[in-house]
């Protein structure tokens, strides 16, 4: 007999990633081991080799004061941060905690940003460069006569003597002495926005570049320009490197000024700066370049010394890791994925999963260390992806450019190559879906209203001979009168399901695309369709807020179910079939049980819609993704949260029955802070009426005193419950005085106070009220005996 499958109950994140860089400068740790980068209103401290934060410094709420410029201080403990809002703040890098604040003055935003021993400097949109001193939090310097924005800071330090040069939209490199504030001198030759300069090592040379396509050294000891060369691109980053570098490419000069350029371009070039001459442009580049001439590609390059390796940020937010002596890219990192639109595992295990953003790239993550690559081929947006249930290396995508494509994946290289396109379609493709029991054959649907089934063992045969193979087309149907949102394929391949905006599922042969039927019941378009993989019904979700459960062999609305309060976007079956998984457009993800037509759990962890959802083959793991950019993903913690209640019910059993022994042996106090844990109120006023029986109200002051403060709370909420009624009532009043007074003298702090206060107040007054009525007609009867008494001899 086939055991029983279990319901699944419960599902906890196991992981999140969201974005952490959204544009702006980056900082590389001296070590290579972690990038700092800004989000809004948090630094995120990112580890590389876990392609993840670590952890976070700032405040990224709603109310989140943005940053616009920070850097970390040289011993790399401190983190200085310049806000929109006019401050500048110190953090603790160990901890994340707020050392000390204070406004920054400039009159605007900070542009640029740099440190230098004890001095911070900053450069401001108001044209003037401020030096501030780091230990007492004061502005030591002002330096004026710069126009326009200040783009850089730079600060250098020689023999002992400490300056300052700074570029700003007059087009000059400025260099200023740090102790009086005097301009020492000045470079002119760029003719438009100077973005970077670099040092060399030796302490004798300057180079900067700029937008307008040059690289100029600048010899710093004889003050003046002794070669400008031509990069033909606009340039954004620009870096020395020390000594003769090693590069894939033989370098014959010995001696000279090596320079690293980025920009517009999308690719890394390495210059000899003396003799002006290119050494060596990078072929392996992964950034696309600029769409428009003087865009953006680019945005920074820096250079680390001791892993000697670059790293690039491009105008998308990835940042991008690579070796100096081979230009291979150890690291792809995503900062920011704009709207998640769908996800898919691929590969042996679903060891990696493939996601579609807001971007004409493919990202490819690693589930074990979440390293990514980029995946380059489609022209337009990536709206849907789909991997074969049989060979589980093989993908397909399909775009916004009207193009499906097939992928395969390389696992000893750990990478995805594009095998062939399909270029039928004339209209975006809006979903795609493998065959299920073979991978001959895919179906893609489009906003052209068409269904097509496209023939892939053709490809087979060609791939060794021809790249980027052309896909044929086996069949097309025009199958709806508005876009196609979904397809589906049956589990024996016989039927496809598609899903359209005009409210309805049709359902066609896989043999020819015949048409068996139409599905009615929606009241807006439908969104997804799925088939159960054990029975003959189909699943589908609506953006009328419903989940419909459909008989293919009936063709009618078996049942419909409610509980979402806005578009429900994704459906997929669990449980053998036995349970759905929903999610909606206001980022909810729901639970269902088909045989009882509930809602089994709701989960809440995205702020939007949530476009992606992707469920492993052993269902014990899934992952969603939506408008919010947030990746998570979800584990399935039924057994845990089971097993937790079995031997939550096994202790509270043990600590029952240890009440109950207590109680029988007389031990009051043991018992008194027993039943307060076990949350019984009940057993408590026993246990307080029997204490007052066997003494009296000071013994019950000193049992009570000796409660920890969570056990005191505790019994003050019951003595407001018991407070209610007349009857125990006075038991109530004796414990509230006595707590009263531990909190009048301080000894006794609680949060609820208030909450506890206005709960006693109405029924102590009303107490109150029928004790002095008690009193006045005792008092009333005393009188009246007091009378009688002459009367009787």
């Amino acid at each position: 007999m086939a055991p029983r499958t279990k319901l699944k109950e419960y599902f906890v994140p196991e992981s999140k990633n969201g974005a952490f860089y959204s544009g702006g400068n980056i900082f590389w740790s001296e070590d290579g081991k972690t990038i700092f980068c800004a989000s809004f209103g948090v630094v995120n401290v990112v580890d590389v080799e876990q392609g993840r934060p670590r952890f976070t410094i700032g405040d990224d709420g709603e109310s989140a004061d943005i940053i616009s410029n920070f850097i970390v201080s040289p011993d790399g403990g401190r983190l200085f941060t310049a806000h929109k809002s006019g401050l500048f703040k110190c953090w603790e890098i160990s901890d994340g905690q707020l050392l000390k604040q204070w406004k920054y003055i400039h009159k605007g935003t900070v542009t640029a940003l740099d440190v230098g021993d004890d001095l911070l400097i900053s450069g401001g949109s108001d044209a003037v460069v401020r030096v501030w001193n780091t230990t007492y939090h004061t502005c030591s310097l002002a330096l004026r006569g710069l126009s326009g924005v200040v783009s850089v800071v730079k600060f250098h330090s020689e023999e002992g003597k400490r300056t300052v040069f700074t570029c700003a939209d007059d087009l000059k490199i400025s260099c200023w002495d740090l102790e009086t504030g005097d301009l020492l001198y000045q470079f002119s030759g760029h003719y438009s926005k100077i973005t970077s300069i670099s040092f060399h090592h030796s302490n004798k040379y300057l180079v900067s570049c700029g937008r307008d396509k040059v690289i100029m050294l600048w010899d710093l000891e004889k003050k003046k320009c002794i070669k400008t060369f031509p990069a033909f691109e606009c340039l954004e980053g620009i870096a020395c490197l020390e000594g003769k570098p090693e590069l894939p490419v033989e370098v014959k000069t010995q001696d000279g000024v090596f320079v690293a350029v980025a920009g517009e371009r999308g690719v890394i070039r390495i210059m000899e700066m003396t003799v002006g001459m290119e050494v060596y442009t990078q072929t392996n580049s992964l950034v696309s370049k600029a769409e428009q001439e003087g865009g953006l590609a680019i945005t920074q390059l820096l250079y680390n010394k001791r892993t000697s390796s670059f790293l690039v940020a491009t105008v998308d937010q990835n940042i991008i890791i690579h070796k100096l002596n081979n230009f291979e890219c150890v690291k792809q990192l995503v900062g920011f994925s704009d709207e998640i639109l769908d996800i898919v595992l691929v590969g042996p295990d679903e060891s990696y999963f493939a996601v579609a953003t807001n971007s004409c790239d493919i990202k490819l993550y690693n589930r074990e260390t979440m390293g990514c690559q980029l995946l380059k081929g489609h022209t337009d947006l990536v709206l849907s992806l789909n991997s074969s249930k049989v060979n589980n290396c093989w993908m397909i995508s399909a775009a916004k450019d009207h193009t499906v494509r097939l992928w395969e994946l390389n696992v000893e290289g750990k990478s995805m190559t594009c095998l062939a396109v399909g270029t039928r379609h004339t209209a975006l493709v809006s979903a795609v879906c493998f065959s299920q029991l073979s991978s001959d054959v895919f179906i893609s649907v489009s906003k052209d209203t068409t269904l097509k089934v496209w023939n892939i063992k053709s490809v087979v045969n060609e791939l060794p001979k021809v790249n980027d193979y052309e896909l044929i087309v086996k069949y097309t149907e025009a199958a709806h009168d508005k876009d196609i949102n979904s397809v589906a394929i049956s589990p024996n391949d016989k039927l496809i399901a598609t899903a359209s905006q005009d409210k309805t599922i049709k359902l066609w042969s896989t043999d020819g695309l015949a048409f068996m039927a139409t599905l009615r019941g929606h009241r807006r378009g439908v969104w997804c369709v799925r088939f159960s993989p054990v029975d003959q019904i189909l699943l589908s979700s609506s953006a009328d807020t419903t989940i419909k459960i459909w008989s293919v062999a009936q063709q009618n609305c078996l049942k419909t179910f409610e509980g979402h309060d806005s578009s429900v976007l994704r459906v997929e079956f669990l449980t053998r079939g036995m349970q759905i998984v929903s999610t909606s457009g206001d980022g909810l993800m729901k639970l269902w049980t088909i045989k009882d037509s509930e809602c089994a759990a709701t989960f809440e962890e995205h702020d939007g819609k949530i476009w992606a959802l992707a469920v492993t083959a052993d269902e014990t793991k899934f992952l969603t993704g939506g408008s919010d950019s947030l990746l998570v993903v979800w584990r399935d913690a039924t057994e845990e949260k089971r097993q937790a209640a079995l031997e939550a019910a096994d202790e509270l059993k043990t600590k029952e029955q240890q009440l109950s022994n207590l109680l029988r042996s007389n031990k009051l106090y043991a018992a008194l802070s027993l039943a307060l844990s076990l949350d019984k109120p009940f057993n408590v006023l026993n246990i307080l009426k029997e204490l007052l029986k066997k003494s009296d109200e000071g013994d019950l002051n000193a049992t009570i005193n000796k409660l920890p403060d969570i056990n005191k709370e505790r019994l003050l909420k019951c003595a407001a419950v018991w407070n209610t009624n007349s009857k125990n009532c006075q038991v109530a009043q004796m414990v509230t005085s006595i707590l009263l007074d531990e909190i009048v003298s301080g000894s006794l702090k609680l949060d609820n106070m208030s909450q506890y206060i206005e709960q006693l107040l109405p029924y102590s007054e009303r107490h109150y009220k029928r004790l002095t009525g008690l009193m006045e007609e005792l008092h009333f009867l005393s009188y009246s005996l007091s009378l009688m008494k002459p009367a009787v001899k």
